[in-house]
């Protein structure tokens, strides 16, 4: 409902009011078979949304016995603004027309003055007003409906709006998905058939085991990305099921396949919320994997527990044994892990200890993601 129009049950009244001022001023309330019509044709308004034309019919012997005419009128537009029958519209019009007409009692009409002029003026001017209420009437429907072609029309074009932009995110996904498919897939095949012709052709033990967990990351790695490459061919045509998301069961082999010196300690209880663990294992995926670029040859120590409802996480790594190799980065990785904790209502703080190594900490309300 516009805050600009009054609500139906108050605007049904102030007509009802309007019609008993009508009838009050136009009844002469010595004849009390006239004033019962009039207070009945304005009472009927009530029910002019509900049954318009039973209060139509309610109001018509208030033009019959009285000068009146707002009852029988606002019955008579409300009649038409509801109704779609043009033919039951013609007739309402021209029934209330005769009644406004015709003399009461009946008896006192004479035939011979439906042949004077005046009155046969008075007949059109009646027929006039009539239907001036059925055409305002008529209007307002095809107002209302108009409102309501052009509010389906809106709908339909942000419909089709969305429709186009999920096609051109379905053309971006697929394309997506090539790339990937073509460049990363075959670099990253590639790095696995390396690694273990490296593991197969060297004598040496440490490079066979660096080779052996290359070869492993690299297999891990490629179905990982068969997957994320089904999901963006996909396209949003069906629901397409994520692969198992990590939780702090997985920590242990996560720890153990870093490919560096890391150890694991943690005393956290069972029950724990999905996202809570899901950002709790990224946050140490992301850790160990700066520790394996930044810092060659440093001990990495991941501490979990639960303090005060709070899920504390530290990962920290002594200094670096040996100078690191330039690799490409976007520098997104705790920018990513800040926005996650954020939406937890945790916190990430990370930088450099006084060892020289580098400490990454992680802050998550427990209850509040329960």
């Amino acid at each position: 409902m516009s805050s600009r129009q009054p609500p139906p049950l108050l605007l049904d009244i102030g007509l009802v009011g309007l019609a008993v001022a009508d009838a009050w001023i136009h009844v002469d309330f010595v004849d009390r078979w006239a004033a019962a019509c009039a207070f009945l044709g304005a009472l009927a308004l009530m029910l002019r949304r509900r049954m318009p034309l039973t209060t139509f019919v309610l109001t018509l012997p208030t033009a019959l016995v009285t000068d009146a005419v707002v009852a029988p009128m606002a019955a008579l537009y409300t009649l038409s603004s509801l109704s779609r029958h043009r033919l039951l519209l013609a007739g309402c019009a021209l029934f209330y027309a005769v009644i406004d007409f015709l003399p009461w009692p009946w008896s006192s009409l004479d035939a011979t003055e439906l042949s004077q002029t005046t009155n046969l003026f008075h007949l059109s001017y009646g027929l006039a007003t009539a239907a001036a209420p059925v055409f305002l009437g008529q209007l307002v429907q095809a107002r209302r409906e108009l409102s309501l072609r052009l509010a389906d029309i809106t709908e339909a074009r942000e419909h089709e709006r969305l429709l186009t932009a999920q096609s051109v995110l379905a053309k971006e996904r697929a394309q997506l998905a090539r790339e990937m498919h073509d460049v990363v897939s075959h670099q990253v095949s590639l790095i696995a058939v390396q690694a273990g012709a490296l593991q197969v052709g060297s004598q040496d033990p440490e490079t066979r085991q660096a080779a052996a967990t290359i070869r492993r990351l690299s297999v891990q790695t490629l179905d990982e990305l068969r997957h994320m490459v089904s999901v963006l061919r996909a396209s949003g045509s069906r629901p397409t099921e994520l692969a198992p998301q990590p939780s702090l069961a997985d920590l242990e082999r996560l720890v153990d396949a870093s490919g560096i010196e890391a150890t694991l300690e943690t005393d956290l209880p069972d029950g724990l919320p999905p996202t809570v663990q899901r950002a709790v294992y990224r946050t140490v995926q992301e850790a160990l994997t700066n520790a394996r670029k930044h810092a060659p040859g440093a001990a990495v120590t991941v501490r979990i527990h639960r303090r005060d409802g709070t899920l504390h996480t530290r990962i920290t790594n002594t200094a670096p044994t040996r100078r690191a190799l330039a690799l490409p980065s976007a520098h997104h990785g705790l920018v990513g892990l800040a926005q996650r904790a954020e939406l937890l209502g945790g916190t990430v703080t990370s930088g450099p200890t006084a060892q020289g190594g580098y400490e990454l900490w992680l802050k998550l309300p427990v209850e509040r993601n329960q």
